[in-house]
């Protein structure tokens, strides 16, 4: 008797089911060959330092997969910050030494432990928190070390949903009630978490006003974050200079500034906000601290507030998450999201992509492909 593949086409019966007998042994097969792996290749840091450095590519040892396990092929890894930041020892999780580098990514199930509930072979899942390890070929995971997105969205939109979008549609959503034709304020608005801001708020009717810092392609990276969605793009000099009281004539002053800069950049944000407006800091890649004027908390009763990801996604449900992540693959499938500007490079060649990734005007993230 044939195995029951569901509904068959009624001509041709013999063929359909052949193929899809085809192609059930195939996979079959396909996991059977990987699962024989016993080892993987892998971006490996003994000590703390540069990372250009201390990064050497190894093989690794896979273990056994257990009930509650899955085994992933990774697809593909950015370099991000906080990435850097953890190998050099200054960020504020560090994994057990050795470490493999990479944070966030995007793999394959290729099998499942017989325990597992929540994905299935063949399935793309990215990590559901830091310190996996991802800039790597292969990985056995917890199944709640991972959570499924869809495979209609583009790979590297995947790659890079759970830390840069995820960052910018929790601080558009939490800390303030903003409504269409409201204003937010950033600095690095070219960054990773910049670039999500932009293209969230648009859709929202929200006006970002975008600060970048003054570099030769200033005009092409301005007509790139319009493009997205930007409403200004403007130079840090511009915050002390009179064109911002024009700007204001065509927009509210913003009631939500996202600080990712520190120091004076910081500073020149929070002149900007409206009264009682709030300023969220989320990085600080000046490593200058930031200073509030005493005039900003008394007369404009501002209020200044942290934030981090992967503290959010620690306290949040399953469920939390997964439905930031549904709206986040709404927008992408809409057209109304997508990945940072990337550049694709191999495994093997990852000096190459460190170099560049802690270059500084960088705006393409450096994307580990295995």
């Amino acid at each position: 008797m044939w195995p029951q593949f569901g509904p068959v086409c009624r001509t041709n019966t013999l063929i359909c089911r052949t193929t899809l007998l085809a192609g059930v042994l195939f996979k079959r097969r396909q996991g059977a060959a990987f699962r024989r792996l016993s080892s993987c290749k892998a971006l490996v840091y003994k000590n703390h330092g540069d990372p250009s450095h201390v990064i050497q590519l190894k093989n690794v040892d896979l273990p056994p997969v257990g009930p509650k396990d899955v085994l992933v092929k990774i697809l593909a890894a950015p370099i991000n910050p906080s990435d850097i930041n953890m190998i050099q020892g200054t960020y504020a999780i560090l994994p057990e030494l050795p470490a493999i580098g990479g944070n966030e990514g995007l793999a394959q199930v290729v099998e499942v432990g017989g325990k597992v509930t929540s994905v299935q072979v063949g399935d793309w899942v990215i990590p559901r928190d830091a310190g996996l390890g991802m800039w790597r070929t292969a990985a056995v995971l917890g199944e709640d070390d991972v959570i499924s997105v869809p495979s209609d969205i583009p790979m590297l939109a995947a790659a890079t949903l759970g830390v840069n979008p995820c960052t910018a549609f929790r601080m558009l959503a939490d800390f303030e009630q903003l409504q269409p034709g409201d204003s937010v304020i950033q600095n690095a608005a070219n960054s990773g978490v910049g670039q999500a801001v932009i293209q969230i708020a648009a859709p929202r009717g929200i006006n970002t006003i975008n600060v970048i810092r003054d570099r030769p392609e200033f005009s092409q990276l301005s007509d790139r974050l319009k493009a997205l969605g930007a409403s200004h793009v403007i130079k840090e000099d511009a915050l002390r200079k009179p064109e911002m009281k024009e700007l204001f004539k065509t927009c509210p002053k913003p009631k939500l500034a996202l600080n990712a800069v520190g120091g004076k950049s910081a500073t020149e944000l929070l002149r900007h906000l409206q009264v009682g407006g709030s300023m969220v800091t989320y990085g600080g890649m000046s490593k200058q601290p930031v200073t509030v004027p005493v005039s900003a908390l008394i007369f404009k009763d501002v209020k200044v507030c942290g934030f981090w990801v992967t503290q959010w996604k620690r306290q949040q449900s399953h469920e939390a998450f997964r439905a930031m992540l549904d709206e986040l693959c709404s927008l992408l499938r809409q057209g109304k999201l997508s990945a940072p500007a990337c550049t694709e490079v191999t495994l093997s060649d990852y000096r190459h992509a460190l170099d560049a990734a802690m270059r500084p005007f960088t705006s393409a993230k450096q994307i580990l492909i295995t």
